[in-house]
């Protein structure tokens, strides 16, 4: 029996800053490609300055999908994602064209391609009973969950709130680690052959960037993005407000801290989330990466000679 003919897929990640954007993008337009946006903030209307969305000229150049899809006040996760992106990418091969799934959000993209076995449905008392726990007592979760589950606990940020309650929400409710639940009943994406690009530039020199760019997004007008966000009716405890960059921004705007420690705590709160996403991504099997920033020759050529040769 003949073995089912496999569309190809590229992905193109790596942690903040590292220019993924522009190496999808590249390729796209030398490889008939469709870029599929798997960034968690980039989804979100709005968040323009903040998120390094891909501007409007590029956009219209090459098709982009998964993008402006949701209201900041709405709260999404990557069984949402895994299931709005998996339908944009088999109507993209069947175009004959090459879909590029570009992005730094790694669950999501582990989600799309793996799949994600279903928990235990959501259950609002137990949330709010672990709501109230960090409230009183801040780092409680990330505490409880290292104990419940420790696999999963390593891959969180102690802030993240969202992500923590629902991990516990599972362990309790299910009455096993998270990381069990999810380990079983999975069901992989079908129908592609993926390529994995990487990026993964010096870090002295990741470090540079992200501060320099981190003081460009302050220049161009974050700060009044989350301004005019707020003027516009969402509130402050809008998911999309929690998210790096937009929360120092709002603790500027309501005289928490200055201006200047806002540019200074996003740029230190990127550096770390940039570690964690490389870490991350090095346990993406068959990752191959690149020594190099998206938006250099090098990587490009490089990139070009992996994606050639593999389609």
């Amino acid at each position: 029996m003949d073995s089912p003919v496999l569309s190809p897929l590229l992905v193109v990640a790596g942690p903040t800053g590292t220019g993924k954007s522009h190496l999808a993008l590249s390729l796209a337009r030398e490889f008939r490609g469709e870029i599929v946006n798997c960034d968690s903030l980039q989804l979100y209307r709005y968040l323009d300055i903040g998120t390094s969305k891909p501007p409007p000229r590029d956009r219209l150049a090459i098709p982009h999908h998964l993008f402006d899809l949701l209201n900041p006040a709405e709260v999404y996760n990557a069984g949402d994602y895994a299931a709005a992106a998996r339908p944009v990418l088999n109507e993209i091969a069947a175009r004959g064209a090459l879909p590029i799934v570009a992005g730094g959000t790694g669950f999501y993209l582990r989600t799309l391609l793996q799949g994600l076995a279903e928990g235990p449905r959501r259950s609002d008392n137990l949330r709010h009973r672990l709501e109230r726990l960090e409230a009183r007592h801040a780092g409680r979760l990330h505490r409880l969950l290292w104990r419940l589950d420790p696999e999963t606990a390593a891959r969180m940020h102690p802030n993240d709130r969202n992500k923590l309650v629902r991990a516990l929400e599972i362990c309790l409710l299910a009455r096993r680690p998270a990381s069990q639940v999810f380990s079983v009943g999975s069901k992989p994406l079908e129908g592609f052959r993926i390529l994995k690009l990487g990026l993964d530039p010096p870090r002295p020199l990741l470090h540079a960037r992200i501060a320099e760019r981190t003081i460009g997004m302050f220049e161009s007008g974050l700060l009044d993005e989350v301004r005019h966000l707020l003027a516009s009716g969402i509130p402050a405890s809008a998911k999309a407000f929690e998210s790096i960059g937009y929360k120092e921004c709002l603790a500027a705007l309501e005289g928490r801290i200055s201006a200047a420690e806002a540019v200074e705590l996003t740029t230190i709160a990127s550096r770390q989330y940039a570690k964690r996403q490389l870490t991350w991504f090095r346990k993406e099997p068959g990752m191959i990466w690149l020594k190099h920033f998206g938006d250099s020759p090098q990587a490009v050529a490089e990139a070009r000679l992996h994606l050639s040769g593999w389609l």
